[in-house]
């Protein structure tokens, strides 16, 4: 009777670490299974994957949080700094990510309405994209338009929301300050896991369409000077991302601020 109060304070105090590695199984679970969809295309497939295993790591943080053990102060001081959202995220991964999530918007936006319409084929339109080779016309592929970005614009209607609304309640919610820090960076990190790994795929596919023959033109150019750059950043967000998802370690309150420390 005397040890199971310490037991169960014990897996409390971790669950939050349980639920985040559980989310990141889940979704490794999820994907593996997604990959078997023999009826579907090698490409839909990949995104199916991608987008499962990212809403599955965002939904273990988001679980994480709530089992987040709180601490209960006999006495409660007031601040009269109001709390900031912007103060609780990365200072530096955290503005990235977000330029990241408005440049996938955009980028998939583009690719949509770029890509040819085949009105007889109303589910297969965005597939690829056509262009002019030598005189003739000619479809380059797989283009990331809308037959393919669709899941992608699914999960970010889910999933940004309800993050920063998570971030809203990590910021204004009680806690340690620091521990408060953690739980946002365990937040951004699985929202720019997500995102990361969505426009890393897209990226690629606009990248082989574009160099798999000699029709791209000055698109060809673009691709070497801005989309292998930027695939290499979104690997690296996708590198730091995991690792804050797996163990969120925020800096501490001075170094978030970039100030000395006053004591």
């Amino acid at each position: 009777m005397l040890d199971a109060a310490p037991f169960q304070r014990c897996f409390l105090d971790h669950a939050n670490y349980y639920a985040r590695w559980s989310g990141l199984a889940i979704g490794i679970v999820a994907a593996q299974a997604l990959s078997t969809l023999g009826h579907v295309e090698f490409e839909q497939r990949v995104v199916f994957c991608i987008t499962a295993f990212g809403l599955c790591a965002v939904a273990g943080v988001l679980l994480a949080d709530a089992l987040t053990l709180l601490p209960q102060d006999a006495v409660r001081t007031a601040s009269l700094a109001p709390r900031l959202v912007r103060d609780h995220v990365p200072p530096r991964m955290g503005p990235l990510i977000a330029l990241q999530g408005v440049s996938l918007a955009v980028l998939l936006a583009i690719t949509a309405a770029t890509a040819s319409v085949d009105p007889d084929r109303i589910f297969s339109t965005g597939k690829v994209i056509a262009v002019t080779c030598n005189g003739m016309p000619a479809s380059l592929g797989p283009w990331p338009g809308m037959h393919y970005s669709l899941p992608t614009f699914g999960a970010l209607a889910i999933a940004t929301p309800t993050c920063v609304w998570a971030l809203r309640r990590i910021a204004h919610g009680p806690g340690g300050e620091q521990q408060r820090r953690n739980r946002a960076w365990a937040v951004t990190g699985a929202w720019g896991l997500l995102v990361s790994s969505q426009q890393l795929y897209a990226v690629l596919m606009i990248s082989v369409s574009l160099t798999e023959t000699g029709c791209a033109g000055a698109m060809g150019a673009l691709t070497f000077w801005v989309f292998y750059p930027l695939a290499l950043l979104n690997l690296f967000t996708v590198a730091w991302s995991l690792i804050t998802v797996v163990a969120p370690r925020a800096v501490d309150d001075d170094a978030a601020k970039g100030s000395p420390d006053d004591e």
